[in-house]
């Protein structure tokens, strides 16, 4: 199951994807101007109707219904999520319309904890790795308008967009992840996407990500980026080509020659891509499915291992692509790639920015500023501290300024279980002055 990893587009047929149905039929009612109306089950005749012009319903309410996973799964032909409660007259139940911001935190954690079970299970890191790249590496910094920019917005479920050359072989991913988004309605195709790529990273050994959530997920197949948007692997001039797509998002060479660096995870395989053989000695008996060419010997181990392979080309089992020897025979590249051979630690660094910038590309956050999950509670953007709002006496401080407080009060060197540490000099100074003080009160 674990497949190739890169953002370069492969000569290659269309997904294996018996899994995603032709959505024509599936698609007619979502494109109705006024309105559009999920079918459920055809054993129930039970119908949601939503009209652009109703009273009873808003317009964020709206916004949120067609990214739920109800909608996706006319794409996906999974089993209907339970996240709304279908009636005949009355339409979404109020208990289960899904909240208008784009992701819960809690269900973030959890999701978290949902794929590294996944990880050590399937061995899938690299095509979730690929999956989330390519769902942001469609970005265009030239184009200013959501979501015609392209980026990390989710559009990657639609069939049309699984449908281009250089997304051979995804639909795997996604029926690999749609089981927690099944779980984790609250969590945005967008994030999921993210999440998993950051996360397979740091559970093969990589750096840990810098990563913010709260991506707003594209609602319609026609909200997907025209095709040729992601590099080829075998272009003509592949410096040029690697500028003119990178350059296009924003990147620079520095964080081209990083993210390649990635390649370090995973297989090509010739059935999907066109490029790599069939099977190598580090490759015919898996883990995961057999089969395909790895660009390094432990293709399931992130390190700087795929620069110092392409450095030395002494094992012909190991895959060069042409955008990948192109990285020591560039002048600019050079400079990163021979770097990055001899330092793993400035490699993980560069590449961890450089993953984090990807990630976020063309994103429309909600909150605007993201929310941060770390091992300990989830947190979006941190409070501002207003005395006057204190002043009174009457309002009491939220747990996170209590917790941001505490550890101001910890770095001077206090603990809940001691005071501060005392000046003893300061002290004998003010000791003295209120000697002096009284003496010349008794004087007079």
């Amino acid at each position: 199951m674990a497949g190739r990893l890169s953002l370069t587009r492969l000569p290659s047929q269309a997904p294996a994807a018996t899994a995603v149905p032709a959505m024509a039929a599936r698609m007619a009612p979502v494109a109705a101007a006024s309105s559009f109306r999920i079918f459920p089950a055809a054993a129930s005749r039970a119908r949601l109707s939503v009209s652009s012009s109703s009273s009873s319903t808003s317009l964020c309410s709206r916004k949120c219904l067609r990214s739920s996973p109800l909608v996706s799964h006319l794409f996906l032909n999974q089993k209907r999520s339970p996240v709304a409660r279908v009636s005949e007259n009355r339409g979404l139940s109020s208990v289960a319309t899904p909240k208008c911001a784009a992701s819960d935190p809690d269900q973030l954690k959890s999701a978290r904890e949902d794929i590294k079970e996944l990880l050590k299970n399937k061995f899938c890191h690299p095509i979730l790795v690929r999956l989330g790249w390519h769902d942001s590496g469609t970005y265009n910094k030239n184009i200013q308008e959501w979501p015609q920019r392209g980026g990390a917005n989710g559009s990657l479920r639609f069939e049309i967009e699984l449908k281009h050359g250089a997304n051979a072989g995804l639909v795997n991913a996604l029926k690999i992840l749609q089981p927690i988004k099944d779980k984790y309605s609250g969590v945005t195709y967008a994030d999921l996407f993210q999440l998993a790529s950051a996360t397979a990273i740091e559970e093969a050994g990589g750096p840990k990500i810098p990563m913010k959530y709260g991506r707003v997920d594209v609602t319609g197949p026609e909200q997907c980026p025209e095709e040729g948007r992601l590099p080829d692997a075998g272009p003509p001039s592949p410096a040029d080509h690697l500028r003119d797509v990178f350059y296009r998002m924003g990147l620079s060479d520095k964080e081209i020659v990083a993210l390649s660096g990635a390649h370090t995870l995973g297989r090509s395989r010739p059935e999907r891509s066109g490029w790599g053989k069939p099977e190598t000695k580090y490759t015919k008996e898996g883990p995961g499915a057999p089969g395909g060419q790895s660009w390094t010997v432990q293709w399931l181990k992130f390190d700087n291992s795929y620069f110092k392979d392409i450095k030395e080309r002494r094992d012909e089992d190991l895959l060069v692509l042409p955008t990948d020897a192109i990285l020591f025979e560039d002048p600019s590249f050079k400079v990163f790639a021979e770097k990055y051979a001899e330092d793993e630690e400035a490699f993980f660094k560069d590449y961890a920015e450089a993953h984090a910038k990807l990630s976020i590309l063309g994103a429309k956050f909600d909150p605007p500023e993201g929310i941060v999950i770390n091992e300990g509670p989830s947190e979006s953007a941190p409070e501002k501290f207003e005395a006057a709002k204190y002043s009174s006496g009457k309002r009491e401080l939220s747990d996170s300024m209590k917790q941001r407080i505490r550890a101001e009060y910890e770095a001077f060197g206090g603990s809940p279980d001691k005071p501060l540490p005392t000046n003893y000099f300061l002290n004998i100074i003010i000791v003295i002055a209120v000697l002096a003080v009284l003496t010349s009160l008794l004087g007079n």
